[in-house]
């Protein structure tokens, strides 16, 4: 179990609490440098990059937070300051032991160059000046390899446009070409409403925040000059976005576990800070702030840290199983993304400006772009976004979890499978699981069809070459509806997963027939089947699935489905904090149901008549 922040008494309410923020995070780094300085080598896992490249990772990763710091007060810690600049001679010479390497087309190192960029561009007095000459020259020719090699056709290509940024800063010669048509090519995943996708057919997750919208804020800050027409189309995006993306945001500062990359914390909220760096006011100055230091606050007081003060791998705990293929023990340290506005003066409005609660937002917001409508609800600002899925998939680890379950939530968290075998190890939160009988399941992972109708979600998706489900989510919350319409030529079981409920204290239990509510000191969690299932139970899943809470289990409905077709209908709650038990005779009064062979007739959870066509 991790433990609680080495900065736990650190209000963090001003720029100096911030600035103080960042020398006791990066205090515990320093015993792990190498020699030569240009290595960060931390205990832990290991990842797909190599350990010579993962430590070159971890160095380059404390410089979003450090090159922030040195370009606004310029209080940084001079043993780490000096590290860095040591790192950086030693990591760009050929004939050290510590070269960071010739790199290849698509390399880790391409990411890993974008902080170095950033630092020559906006605080070149203290991490490019003090270099020597020939120390400078190499510099340059490494990151300069940028230039020769291709990146990923994705968020990557920003990474290119940093670097170069640098060298235009500095008056260094720089790849003009080829900048303008990355940014160029980044035009071309651009959606609506403030969204990009992360590449063609991509996802639309937290790299749309924290890589899109920050660099092409931060674009737009150092070249509003060079480029004013392309500066002003980054900031009216991003202000376009910053409205849709609050409302991924509860008041106590946490935000929605959805997609991939979350290790990286609380760079979530670090597009907050982009915005006070670009000068760009989606909201007034003292709401950003709350938005921005809310969410620093929740994360730092959450237990991800080891005994000696270093950020570890995983989610609001230390967690390997959630992690993805390229997450090194050093990776964590993008979250210093969030340090962004260390850069600004302490006069800047963001500082002087009063903390203020979230602006208002509506019950739901339609976000067709991410295929999501978020809804909140309740005195605990219950978050949960609803998902109608995807047309394409990827590779990356726990796909099927991170990007296709039905509802996310940032209360219950949501579940990655820690092994294959059955319902327990599968962790099937928010997911209609399919067997064919051998404990093996199969979950949505990519859809053919995918829909969007206000508050009712639409899906079509294909387990298996002969099996067909349609999916239809009546979005809302405390409880949600669920219908399935499953047209299948091999026999299955089904287990339909409710969220997963936090084993804070011993569960209290109710069971009726077709129905399952479990109760702890968290909250409530529970599901009724209305239609199709024979039985429910409390599924006891293994620890250390759910990316917020270690142990947990999840209200499942069973049932066995023949060949043919079959019309599954369940409704699903949950509700933190939650202190009176809600009957299932209570969900079927408010949902009106009424199935016919080809058609569905119920109460939304807004209270509105749908009519479903089987």
């Amino acid at each position: 179990m991790g433990v609680k922040s080495p900065i736990a008494a650190n209000p963090l309410r001003t720029k100096a609490d911030l600035e103080l923020a960042f020398s006791q995070l990066t205090k515990p780094l320093l015993p792990y440098y190498s020699a030569g300085g240009a290595r960060l080598g931390l205990n832990g896992s290991g990842a797909g990059q190599s350990p010579d490249v993962a430590q070159m990772e971890g160095f380059s990763r404390i410089i979003w937070g450090l090159a922030p710091l040195a370009a606004g007060s310029g209080k940084v810690d001079e043993e780490l300051l000096q590290l860095v600049l040591k790192g950086i001679t030693n990591g760009t010479d050929p004939a050290h032991a510590e070269y960071w390497g010739k790199v290849a087309d698509y390399d880790q190192r391409l990411v890993e160059m974008a902080s170095l960029g950033l630092a020559l561009a906006i605080a070149p007095q203290r991490l490019w000046e003090p270099l020597s000459d020939r120390a400078k020259q190499r510099f340059y020719d490494w990151l300069n390899q940028i230039n020769s090699h291709k990146s990923h056709d994705c968020n990557w290509l920003f990474f290119h446009v940093l670097v170069n940024v640098g060298f235009h800063k500095l008056g260094l010669p720089y790849a003009k070409d080829q900048l303008d048509s990355n940014l160029n090519r980044l035009e071309d995943f651009y959606l609506e409403d403030g969204w990009f996708e992360d590449g063609v057919n991509g996802h639309s997750d937290y790299y749309v925040p924290l890589a899109f919208h920050y660099c092409g804020l931060i674009y737009a800050a150092l070249m509003k000059e060079e480029d004013p027409e392309r500066a002003a189309r980054f900031e009216e995006r991003g202000a376009v976005f910053a409205r849709q993306f609050a409302n991924w945001f509860s008041e106590d500062g946490r935000a929605l576990p959805y997609g991939r990359s979350l290790t990286y914390r609380f760079a979530q909220g670090a597009l907050w800070g982009a915005y006070a760096f670009a000068g760009v006011q989606p909201f007034e100055p003292g709401v950003i702030k709350g938005l921005y230091l809310r969410h620093l606050r929740w994360w730092l007081s959450q237990p991800i840290f080891s005994s000696d003060g270093v950020l570890t791998v995983g989610y609001s705990y230390p967690n390997l199983i959630m992690a993805e293929n390229y997450n090194a023990p050093g990776s964590v340290y993008w979250a210093f993304k969030a340090f962004l506005p260390l850069a600004l003066p302490d006069d800047h409005p963001l500082w002087q400006a009063e903390e203020l609660p979230l602006p208002e937002l509506p019950a739901i917001s339609v976000q067709k772009a991410p295929h999501l409508v978020i809804c909140r609800h309740g005195e605990r600002d219950h978050i949960a976004a609803f998902n109608a899925g995807h047309r394409s998939t990827n590779e990356h680890t726990h796909t099927s979890a991170k990007y296709e379950k039905f509802v996310y939530s940032a209360s219950f968290g949501f579940s990655v499978p820690r092994a294959e075998w059955g319902l327990s190890q599968g962790a099937y939160d928010s997911m209609l699981a399919l067997s064919e009988g051998d404990n093996l399941y199969r979950v949505r992972r990519k859809n053919e069809e995918t829909h969007i109708d206000g508050d009712v979600l639409t899906s079509v998706w294909k387990p298996w070459r002969d099996v067909t489900v349609k999916t239809y989510l009546l979005a809302g919350l405390p409880w949600h509806l669920r219908i399935h319409r499953i047209e299948t030529a091999r026999e299955l079981d089904a287990a339909e997963g409710g969220f997963a409920l936090p084993l804070d204290s011993l569960p209290q239990v109710s069971t009726q027939a077709g129905s399952v509510i479990g109760r702890t000191g968290f909250g409530s969690s529970g599901i009724t089947g209305l239609q199709g299932f024979e039985r429910a139970e409390l599924v006891s899943v293994q620890s250390n699935t759910n990316l917020m809470h270690q142990r947990t289990s999840i209200p499942t409905l069973l049932t066995k489905l023949k060949p043919g077709k079959h019309v599954l209908v369940s409704a699903v709650y949950g509700e933190p904090g939650a202190e009176e038990e809600i009957s299932p005779d209570q969900w079927r009064d408010r949902i009106g149901l009424s199935v016919e062979p080809d058609r569905i007739k119920a109460i939304s959870p807004s209270g509105k008549e749908i009519i479903i066509d089987l």
